[in-house]
């Protein structure tokens, strides 16, 4: 397939990726990002954890990406010199309870190949490991590791430029027509036409996706996840990653405490239904972001699935000492003081289909020429490179434009 004029809506990490790869096989490629610097929203607003692969079921694309990813990831950063720290995670049971999920866990992680992997029982071990960690069994994966996402989307950046590629600020795509074959796309300051277009729009990919005519469904849920840093004097209470066993009726992973690239600690995030699509607090509110939620097919049916979950993650964006208290379930010294102040809080783009079901995979569509990543949660920016490349084989290099 020879040259292609490829516009590529959203500048987050996978966005950029794609549009790395692209440049660098020859295609003309634009990028078109709504805010004024690339990495705003989930790229830049996370913990900074690339994952291992412990969770995803086997043969999952999650799964066959995240490990994919894992490795492209760490050599872009050798390459680029930028900050890689493998820094290990351990996901404790903290009784026995938790148990059986814990070796679902580890059953996962042997057949996506975590490398590492290492079943940790007993708290004496569990100590050696991390010395203030409370639990009877743990997972270790000592190659999960943590970067600066923005950092890195900015590194791809500057190849997207060196290869030719243009990528624009400021620029929100305002409508999407399909013309014979082609896509033309609109903003408020340009009008284009491309042969292909991929859109990487996270928070606002379902909005793109009506633009085009692309089935409503997934609609996108907001999930704020907050969190916590602890006070520096504080960090040594945690010398890596701790995790909790995730409840398996969940997209998310609990409360937890991370090590950063930086040597920061930051407890959370909590997962709490955001008001907005971008609504980082509480005060942060759209009617029409709320309305459209409220009045989706498959509302009821969340709601009655998973009320309490809700009702409990609110309680403690709310209230302080009950933040703390899901922390303190496995590092039982954190005290309120620990936590020095709240740190920019996300927002996830969590699909949501009409019958009230959470997507769990990575999802793709296509509608004439225009490529649709529906949904891409974490850990889609551990797998940005892999999600590149599985566009380009599977959707841009066998899909014609005429869908």
């Amino acid at each position: 397939m020879g040259a292609q004029r490829v516009g590529v809506v959203g500048g987050g990490i996978v966005g950029v990726a794609l549009a790395r790869l692209l440049a660098a096989r020859g295609d003309t490629v634009t990028v078109l990002e709504k805010e004024s610097r690339l990495a705003a929203h989930q790229t830049g607003r996370n913990s900074g954890v690339v994952h291992a692969g412990l969770y995803y079921a086997p043969g999952s694309l999650k799964a066959t990406l995240c490990a994919a990813g894992r490795a492209s990831l760490r050599e872009f950063c050798v390459d680029k010199g930028l900050l890689y720290r493998e820094v290990g995670k351990l996901v404790v049971a903290v009784d026995e309870s938790e148990l059986p999920a814990l070796a679902e866990i580890e059953r996962r992680s042997i057949e996506n190949g975590v490398p590492g992997l290492a079943r940790v029982d007993g708290l004496d071990r569990l100590r050696e490991i991390e010395p203030h960690v409370a639990g009877v069994a743990a997972l270790h994966s000592p190659h999960t590791a943590a970067v600066d996402y923005a950092a890195i989307t900015e590194a791809m950046a500057q190849d997207v430029r060196a290869a030719g590629g243009e990528i624009r600020l400021g620029h929100e795509v305002t409508g999407v027509r399909l013309e014979r074959g082609t896509a033309r796309v609109l903003t408020a300051v340009s009008d284009d036409v491309f042969d292909r277009v991929v859109v990487c729009a996270g928070l606002h990919s379902d909005v793109v996706a009506r633009m085009v005519g692309a089935d409503p469904s997934p609609k996108i849920l907001p999930f704020r996840g907050e969190y916590w840093e602890l006070r520096p004097e504080r960090t040594d209470l945690v010398k890596g990653m701790i995790y909790p066993v995730p409840d398996p009726r969940f997209p998310f992973l609990g409360v937890h405490l991370t090590r950063g690239v930086h040597d920061d600690v930051q407890v959370g995030p909590n997962a709490v239904p955001a008001l907005a699509r971008e609504g980082y607090s509480w005060l942060r509110f759209s009617a029409r972001d709320t309305w459209e939620s409220l009045r989706w097919p498959g509302a009821g049916a969340l709601a009655r699935r998973h009320w309490r979950m809700g009702v409990d993650e609110i309680a403690a964006s709310l209230i302080k000492p009950l933040y703390v208290r899901k922390a303190r379930r496995f590092v039982p010294e954190l005290s309120m003081r620990d936590l020095a102040h709240r740190s920019a809080a996300g927002v996830r783009a969590q699909a949501w289909a009409r019958d009230g079901s959470l997507l769990d995979d990575f999802a793709v569509d296509q509608v004439g020429p225009v490529t649709l990543l529906r949904n891409a949660p974490s850990p889609a920016a551990t797998s940005s490179m892999a999600i590149a490349a599985h566009v380009v084989e599977h959707h841009l290099d066998t899909t014609s434009a005429d869908g």
